[in-house]
């Protein structure tokens, strides 16, 4: 007797599996564990072979009745149902090995070691929220120009073009690897050159207009906050570095009677040591604050732990609470004042871009240039000093002008 979902439901498990017969040789098994699994057996070539079905009630009464019937006619065509099944499941774990969420992060794991924690929770991340959801599970060697270009233009949509340029340059270098593996045979990522709207440079605030720069420093030199702020304040227009580079300093990286300080590759944005001239003024300012924080290991520590550096924060609501606006002045400012400024100089220009460590395009070059151009950047460094220190007076000041 056939089957009914009444039957089904009702049936209850024995000590031992059991079998509840419905035709054609399919049957629903109840093993004591409480499931209901359901099965079909036929024979291939003389042997009686054994076929799952699914597992009731996830699969029903009518789609095991079904599954039973398209195997019927693979038998039929002299074709073995099991082999059929079989390569159904190799070629779907093929496609999920290929998938492009699984090259991805392949690639990913790869170049993480090398990169900077926040860099890789960002790549990660993008790739995340707004990539995998969408062509993640899809076969990379079958994603195209088109399929991608929809991926970006809903990233675009919300109004983060440039979090859409960043993504379909982290695609082309998945794509790529899939080429390099054998597992793509183009990167389409070539195709969309053009296809998103272009992005406007976007710059940090800062003063550039000398008489601004001279009250700013007058105001630095009267801030009434914290000593240990105060002087990261005093101290980030003399160097010129990033905010994180600045706030992460150890006094082991500086030499105070060489005038130096070594920043490590593992601090650099762009992952090489750099070098900074300091001059005298600089030397200056550390000296006075090292019998406050010289005995721990960062140069600005955390008001809370002397085992973690200055917050983030904390420069910028230092100009905050001078009277600067978001849209005047931050702390990454003072790069582009000194940069700024510099060049109208006269300055080597080459000599500026390396005292601000800004990325090198020539990989071999950029592989000797630690120390490149250092006694000309050890002159500028000073002359620059000595240039904010005649503007905080408001002296008229003739600039020493370099050439080339």
């Amino acid at each position: 007797m056939a089957l009914t979902e009444t039957a089904i439901r009702s049936a209850k498990p024995a000590t031992k599996a059991r079998k509840l017969a419905d035709a054609g040789g399919l049957y629903l098994l109840l093993p004591p564990t409480g499931s209901k699994w359901w099965r079909w057996d036929y024979r291939f070539s003389g042997k009686r072979q054994t076929l799952s079905m699914g597992v009731y009630p996830d699969v029903s009464l009518k789609q095991a009745r079904e599954r039973r019937d398209e195997a019927r006619k693979q038998l039929a065509e002299g074709i073995n149902p099991a082999s059929i099944r079989k390569h159904t499941k190799r070629t779907r774990a093929e496609a999920s090995a290929n998938s492009f969420e699984a090259i991805a992060r392949e690639w990913f794991a790869k170049h993480t070691t090398s990169w900077k924690p926040s860099h890789s929770d960002k790549v990660l991340r993008r790739f995340e929220r707004d990539v995998f959801p969408w062509i993640g599970n899809r076969p990379i060697s079958v994603i195209t120009a088109p399929d991608l270009l929809a991926v970006l233009r809903r990233i675009e949509s919300r109004g983060a073009g440039d979090t859409a340029h960043r993504a379909r340059q982290d695609c082309g270098q998945v794509f790529r690897y899939a080429v390099a593996t054998g597992r793509a045979e183009r990167d389409p990522t070539a195709d969309l050159r053009g296809a998103l709207a272009p992005v406007k440079g976007s710059h940090f605030p800062s003063i550039t207009e000398p008489k601004a720069v001279g009250a700013l420093m007058r105001e630095i030199a009267g801030y009434e906050g914290l000593f240990a702020t105060k002087c990261a304040l005093r101290l980030a227009p003399l160097v010129f570095v990033r905010p994180g580079e600045l706030r992460q300093a150890e006094w082991a990286e500086i030499d105070l009677d060489k005038s130096e300080w070594r920043i490590p590759a593992s601090k650099m944005k762009m992952g090489k040591p750099h070098l900074v001239p300091l001059a005298q003024q600089a030397v200056e300012i550390l000296r006075e604050l090292k019998p406050l924080t010289g005995e721990g290991k960062y140069v600005f520590p955390s008001v809370r732990t002397a085992a973690r550096p200055m917050s983030n924060a904390t420069l910028t609501a230092a100009l905050r609470r001078l009277g600067y606006t978001k849209d005047q002045m931050t702390p990454h400012g003072f790069r582009s004042m000194a940069s700024t400024i510099l060049n109208e100089q006269g300055w080597n220009r080459d000599v500026i871009e390396r005292q601000l460590a800004h990325s090198e395009r020539d990989g071999v070059r950029a592989a000797y240039n630690y120390a490149e151009h250092l006694p000309e950047r050890r002159k500028m460094m000073q002359a620059w000093a000595d240039f904010l220190d005649s503007l905080a007076v408001g002296a008229t000041v003739i600039p020493l002008r370099r050439n080339g």
